[in-house]
C-alpha cells in the first residue's frame, strides 16, 4: 500500500523491449536505499516489483497488460518519474489509501497558472467519472490529489509550488498521459450497495 506522497522524482536510464513485456532501469537513490528483489515500489502511481537492484538504480519488469492501460509505455531514455516505496506500518497516512492498480489514463488538457499555485485540469475517462467527487481524494501519475472541480469528463486539481517543483506534473504539459488512480473505498462502496440492491430484490 501507498499513501501517493512521492518520496523523489527519478529517472529513467534504460528501456529494453521484451516483446510481450518491457524491462525498465530506473535511478533513484532514495527509493533504492535498502531495496531488494521482490520489493514494490510506486513509479508513476504504478506498483512495480523490483528485479535488480545496483547502486542507486532498479530495473522492474512490466507487462504487456500495464504498458497498454497506464502511461508506463510512453516512457523513454531521460523520462521524469515519480518514486514511492510501500508506506510501513505504523506510518502516518500523510496522503491516502493508494494501491498503485492504474484505473484509467487521463490527459492533461489545460494548465492556469496563479501567484502561489497552479491549477491544473485533467481528461477523465467516462468509467471513472463517478468515483471523483468535489474536495475528494484522487491519484494522478502517483501522487495523492484533492479534487477541486469535478465535472463529467474532466476535474482539476491545484498544485502547491513544493509539488510542482518535486514531481512530474511540475512538467507534464497540455496533451501528455497522466495515471490516474480513484479513491478505492469509493469502488468498494459502489459494490456493496449492489450487492445490497440485488439482495433485497
Amino acid at each position: 500500500m501507498f499513501t501517493g506522497i512521492v518520496e523523489e522524482l527519478g529517472e529513467v536510464t534504460a528501456v529494453e523491449n521484451l516483446g510481450d513485456a518491457s524491462r525498465f532501469r530506473l535511478r533513484g537513490p532514495v527509493v533504492t536505499d535498502g531495496a531488494k528483489h521482490g520489493d514494490s515500489i510506486a513509479v508513476n502511481g504504478v506498483c512495480l516489483t523490483v528485479v535488480e537492484h545496483e547502486g542507486d538504480e532498479f530495473t522492474a519488469d512490466v507487462m504487456a497488460e500495464t504498458l497498454d492501460r497506464s502511461s508506463l509505455g510512453a516512457l523513454t531514455v531521460g523520462s521524469r518519474v515519480n518514486l514511492e516505496r510501500p508506506t510501513a506500518v505504523g506510518a502516518r497516512l500523510g496522503g491516502h489509501i493508494v494501491q498503485g492498480h492504474v484505473d484509467g489514463t487521463g490527459e492533461v488538457l489545460e494548465r492556469r497558472p496563479s501567484e502561489n499555485w497552479e491549477i491544473v485540469k485533467v481528461s477523465l475517462p467516462a468509467g471513472l467519472a463517478r468515483y471523483v467527487v468535489e474536495k475528494g481524494s484522487i491519484t494522478v501519475d502517483g501522487i495523492s490529489l484533492t479534487v477541486v472541480e469535478a465535472g463529467p469528463d474532466f476535474f482539476t486539481v491545484s498544485l502547491i509550488p513544493t509539488t510542482l517543483e518535486l514531481t512530474t506534473l511540475g512538467r507534464k504539459q497540455p496533451g501528455d498521459p497522466v495515471n490516474l488512480e480513484v479513491d478505492i473505498v469509493a469502488k468498494y462502496v459502489e459494490r456493496l450497495l449492489a450487492s445490497t440492491q440485488g439482495a433485497a430484490r
